[in-house]
């Protein structure tokens, strides 16, 4: 999606890193690159030799790794080059810390446009500039309850397609597996809270069935008759009713806001290139998602969930991370629990909500060191890990800035 337009856009793309240079030559040429541009692009496997280039002024770190993705921004940072981060995982995990450490550097730290954070963020604020109270934001997407037990050996059945069909297609069964069983909703509205101050769920977002034409009834809050704890909240509705029918006029793919007592249509919007948002970043200084809270309840309001009965000695979510193949699965949830003051005193070694839960994006290959029940949440003190990294040791600093004193 972002190398598509840059034939015929003021950006230039001096270098690509992949693990895959050949990969990535194929992309750039699938996508409408004429063989003379290909042949003035630096192709190289290591994102460190992509950063000692001095025509290299902005970054778009794109893996969708949050271990990796906070090491590469760190990295950019220490060169002196500009963020666009296509990695929401990363931004849920310590995204206060890496705006903090962007803003030490002097160079601009971004979430891409066109992801649907940065939409919502976006139609957030023009509400309150508007005048408008928030009452939910939030995006569309196809969940069921029975979902949460997805694995990408059993996506593609939820989809109407074959393995083969979707292999033929170039779709990754990880990736639309986490789509699927509601960890990537959770991370995006986890790092939507944590740059509009919006609150995450105390229980984890409700996925409520919702049509267009139903959002200002189902989201607001349950004293006014809505399924929201209070105004002011991020969250996920889904296309399928609990019984699977559609859900009519449904927002799948969308983005939307509600403010103050009035219903705010939907607006479908069309994919727009993080090339945009680059320039608007770093030309004129305007970052999107930007206003990172690291002392606000929902920073890092992401938890892991086991799905079935975790056994010691387990794994718990293999190498691929997530969305990945778990034995047995697990999948994120967004979640808080409590007022601010409450939620800062319970907060000691852990995320929000207090109960050392173990971040989605820390939980990628680790070792239980205990049984975990079905349903409950996974810890820190029920895992080892095989090596410690920057972001295990950033990701304690920020729990750490919840801790009284």
């Amino acid at each position: 999606m972002f190398l598509a337009p840059v034939p015929h856009s003021p950006v230039t793309v001096t270098a690509i890193a992949d693990l895959d240079v050949e990969r990535a030559r194929r992309a750039c040429a699938e996508v409408g690159w004429p063989d003379a541009l290909i042949a003035a692009t630096a192709f190289v496997e290591r994102a460190d030799e992509l950063l000692a280039r001095d025509d290299v002024d902005v970054v778009v770190e794109a893996t969708g790794n949050p271990v990796v993705g906070v090491d590469h921004a760190l990295a950019c940072f220490a060169a002196g080059k500009h963020l666009v981060a296509v990695n929401v995982e990363a931004d849920a995990l310590v995204g206060p810390l890496l705006a903090e450490a962007a803003a030490e550097a002097g160079v601009v730290y971004s979430l891409a446009y066109g992801d649907q954070p940065a939409l919502v963020c976006e139609q957030v604020d023009w509400a309150r500039a508007c005048g408008f109270e928030v009452v939910a934001a939030g995006k569309g997407t196809k969940h069921h309850p029975t979902y949460h037990r997805s694995t990408p050996d059993t996506i593609w059945d939820h989809y109407g397609l074959t393995a083969e069909q979707a292999a033929a297609a170039g779709m990754n069964s990880q990736i639309f597996n986490s789509f699927l069983d509601g960890t990537k909703s959770a991370i995006e509205m986890c790092a939507i809270a944590n740059a509009t101050g919006l609150a995450a769920p105390a229980d984890g977002l409700a996925f409520p069935p919702c049509g267009v034409d139903d959002l200002p009834h189902v989201l607001r809050p349950l004293a006014d008759g809505g399924i929201l704890a209070g105004k002011g909240q991020v969250e996920v509705v889904s296309c399928l009713e609990t019984d699977f029918r559609p859900v009519h006029r449904d927002l799948r793919w969308g983005v939307r806001r509600a403010g103050g007592t009035h219903a705010l249509r939907r607006r479908l919007l069309r994919p727009v290139r993080a090339a945009h948002r680059q320039h608007r970043s770093v030309c004129r200084h305007v970052q999107t998602v930007p206003p990172h809270r690291p002392g606000a309840q929902h920073v890092g309001a992401q938890r892991r969930a086991a799905r079935r009965a975790h056994r010691r000695a387990h794994r718990v979510a293999g190498r691929r991370g997530v969305g990945g193949q778990a034995r047995p699965p697990c999948r994120g949830v967004a979640r808080r629990r409590g007022r601010v003051h409450r939620v800062r005193q319970a907060a000691a070694g852990s995320h929000v909500g207090g109960a050392g839960a173990l971040p989605i994006g820390l939980a990628h290959g680790v070792e239980l060191t205990a049984d975990v029940p079905a349903g409950t949440v996974v810890r820190w003190a029920d895992v080892t890990l095989k090596e410690e990294r920057t972001a295990h040791r950033l990701r304690r600093r920020l729990e750490a800035q919840l801790t009284p004193g």
